[in-house]
């Protein structure tokens, strides 16, 4: 009989976005990162998160489209470092006002589910 293969243990499954938490890691980067293509910013929120955010193609530009819809990013054609024409965006005076408004909400509600997380089950459990 051969030797039983210790389980591996399961990964965690990647994190689904929260509605308007995409935006404003978009709109995060770029106030931090300056002016980025699409994939460059998908790319950055990737690492960030330690890989635990995985972003398609069209889930990023859904956002990079809707943001820009909304007067918070604007975008401009550029070439991309290995020589390719490219959509470069980069927030705008009202997205930063969005951006520190979303910023602000999102700070409240870790801390109020930070609370609400920590309390004692009842019964001590």
């Amino acid at each position: 009989m051969p030797p039983e293969k210790p389980e591996k243990p399961e990964k965690p499954e990647k994190l689904d976005l929260l509605q308007g938490t995409l935006d404003l890691m978009v709109l995060q980067t770029l106030a931090t990162m300056g002016e980025l293509h699409g994939y460059g910013i998908a790319r950055r929120i990737e690492e960030v998160s330690g890989d635990e955010v995985l972003l398609n193609q069209g889930t990023i530009y859904a956002s990079l489209v809707r943001l820009q819809q909304r007067g918070w990013i604007s975008a401009e054609w550029g070439t991309s470092d290995n020589n390719r024409k490219a959509k470069y965006y980069a927030i705008t005076k009202a997205g930063r006002k969005q951006w520190a408004r979303d910023t602000a909400y999102w700070n409240r509600l870790s801390t109020v589910m930070g609370r609400v997380l920590a309390m004692p089950t009842e019964g001590g459990l």
